[in-house]
């Protein structure tokens, strides 16, 4: 699943190519999603401009005039293509690459004025587009109770301390709770723990303050740094341009069970465990504690 530096590509992606285009026509070609797509709502769309592509933790928020907005959470194999007025294909998300004639798993298009046209492809269909009204889209369901963005002043420690002042989970944990910060998920929070020197299965109870202001400046580090990448993929991630995602060749622990860590002078090595069915992977030496 995608994580926040993969779809903030996404849509810095969308918007380069589809800000201020206007759409002459919806196709619903299976409307049978995470969530059924209403096919009525959806053609009544025709003429609406795309005034902006905003996201909020891993969702896209696709903004049209008359108040009107498209909310799109990718799922496991969600991906937007981008078809320009040359007729080629433009890979805008991951995990895939452009098969000729594959067209089975594209379940709606969105032809653009210039002759643009927006596919959403999805293979397992755990994604979902929603049309809301832009004034009521924070107070969905989908977004009300996300916590702050990661990249944002309003992560801090101040933030943290008080967010922890009553609870006893382990660090992973709290880290993958999206009521605390927005964005994070399994590759990113094994990552930012890595730089940390902290177990996963640490009790906050047990983590101090310094250790904590670490937190926040290896979790902003790490997503500035991903993003600037172009995202990271365990396959093949590109945006609009067709530059692939290369965060992945970063990775410290990520995916690298029983490999030699990265850190200077330290022997330990990367292990793999599951904590609330996720794998977590960290050093056995450097992050011992």
């Amino acid at each position: 699943m995608p994580e926040l530096p993969e779809v903030e590509v996404v849509k810095k992606s969308l918007e380069n190519k589809l800000k201020n285009l206007t759409i002459k026509r919806v196709f619903v070609n299976n409307n049978k999603l995470r969530y059924k797509i209403n096919n009525k709502q959806f053609y009544k769309i025709k003429g609406k401009k795309i005034t902006s592509v905003k996201r909020r933790s891993k969702y896209l928020l696709i903004n049209l005039d008359e108040d009107l907005t498209i909310l799109t959470h990718l799922g496991m194999t969600g991906k937007f293509f981008i078809i320009d007025k040359n007729n080629k294909k433009q890979k805008t998300s991951f995990y895939y690459s452009i098969k000729k004639n594959e067209t089975k798993h594209d379940h709606i298009t969105f032809f653009f004025n210039k002759g643009f046209k927006l596919i959403y492809h999805d293979v397992r269909k755990f994604g979902f587009l929603k049309l809301l009204k832009t004034k009521n889209i924070f107070s969905s369901d989908h977004l009300k109770f996300l916590g702050p963005e990661p990249l944002t002043n309003e992560f801090n420690l101040k933030y943290i301390v008080k967010f922890i002042a009553d609870k006893r989970v382990t660090i992973k944990n709290l880290l993958m709770n999206q009521k605390f910060i927005s964005g994070l998920g399994n590759i990113y929070c094994n990552e930012i723990l890595f730089l940390c020197k902290l177990n996963p299965l640490r009790n906050i109870k047990k983590i101090n303050k310094r250790e904590l202001t670490n937190i926040v400046k290896f979790t902003k580090k790490i997503l500035k740094v991903s993003i600037i990448k172009g995202g990271s993929s365990i396959k093949n991630f590109a945006n609009a341009e067709g530059k692939n995602g290369n965060f992945q060749q970063k990775f410290n622990v990520y995916n690298r069970e029983k490999s030699e860590c990265n850190r200077k002078k330290c022997s330990g090595v990367i292990k793999k465990i599951y904590t609330s069915n996720r794998s977590s992977f960290f050093c056995s030496r450097c992050q011992n504690k």
